[in-house]
């Protein structure tokens, strides 16, 4: 169980930042983050929102393996939507909604509920491979 819940986590935390690199521009005009000279995240050498966001995969691993066990998702793709949907029908409306009364950018729910959905399919989809 440990390591299902670590090595998906980490298969999260990869995805995100494969998604970030790939939306970076985009994110940083639409979350209005402060920047350094080069256009980057000023706090893109702090270590806390990486601890943050390792750890929160960790909880959100360990909570689908949980569920999971309890429906008996076992397939790859049943994993994979099964977590899908719970990104996009759990966190990522929560966002959206969070991000609306903050009078965030719709862009910015739409990049961050993107990775909340699609992560957690990555999650779900690596939890069945234990």
């Amino acid at each position: 169980m440990i390591v299902a819940v670590l090595v998906s986590a980490l298969a999260g935390w990869v995805f995100g930042a494969i998604w970030y690199s790939i939306l970076a521009r985009h994110w940083v005009a639409a979350s209005g983050v402060t920047t350094d000279a080069s256009g980057k995240p000023a706090n893109r050498t702090q270590v806390m929102p990486y601890l943050i966001s390792i750890v929160a995969n960790i909880i959100v691993s360990a909570t689908m393996y949980y569920a999971f066990d309890m429906l008996r998702t076992e397939t790859f793709r049943k994993g994979f939507t099964s977590g899908l949907g719970i990104g996009a029908c759990f966190a990522a409306p929560w966002l959206a909604m969070s991000y609306g009364f903050a009078g965030r950018p719709f862009k910015l729910s739409l990049i961050d509920g993107g990775y909340a959905a699609l992560g957690s399919g990555v999650i779900g989809a690596v939890i069945t491979l234990f």
